[in-house]
């Protein structure tokens, strides 16, 4: 009797031992998990900057602002192919919080957010004719244009997005470019194979 007795108490004690473990290093990694992508964490990273990061910021916004003009371009006509539509409206999902974030890095290093010039020279940008021959296109002739054009526009953004990957200083703004980078030069490869399937 005596023996089952201190069998279950020892039994009991291991139990309530390995739980107290199990509960502590839980906790630790709870508390560890939640500094790592803390917000001081991500304003370190882009506290740290130089101008190649400004450049960027401000010259990436409007770029990123005429991508998603284009794409409301388009999503406002009918007889649009529907692949070509779902990529603009992938475009803007994209480029929307891109911007946000953008202008709030350009915000903590004091500049004006959003109000960079664009005269950088190959960076894609559509000029008031390429844009206003959008505005006039329609059905396919519509889908041909805008994914030509954005094609080139993609482009600009990937050299501009080259550019701070070599240059920048701010890690989450480098981040950003390589993010960019990927994701158009993927974009631009779908966009030839729809503009070779129209």
């Amino acid at each position: 009797m005596n023996i089952r007795l201190i069998a279950v108490a020892s039994g009991a004690l291991l139990t309530a031992a390995a739980l107290a473990g199990c509960t502590a290093g839980s906790s630790g990694n709870d508390s560890g998990m939640g500094d790592m992508p803390g917000m001081s964490h991500s304003d370190a990273n882009t506290d740290t900057h130089n101008q190649a990061d400004v450049a960027f910021a401000m010259s990436m916004v409007p770029h990123h602002r005429q991508a998603i003009e284009m794409s409301d371009t388009l999503l406002a006509k009918q007889g649009v192919d529907s692949r070509v539509t779902d990529l603009a409206r992938k475009i803007k999902a994209a480029q929307l919080p891109e911007i946000e974030t953008m202008n709030g890095w350009l915000t903590a290093w004091g500049q004006k957010a959003g109000m960079g010039g664009m005269d950088m020279g190959g960076d894609g940008m559509m000029s008031q004719r390429d844009m206003d021959a959008l505005d006039n296109a329609s059905g396919a002739d519509a889908s041909r244009l805008f994914l030509t054009q954005m094609i080139q526009h993609h482009q600009g953004a990937i050299t501009m997005a080259a550019t701070e990957t070599e240059k920048g200083q701010a890690t989450e703004a480098v981040r950003l470019a390589k993010k960019i980078a990927a994701a158009q030069t993927a974009e631009i490869a779908t966009m030839k194979q729809l503009l070779a399937s129209l």
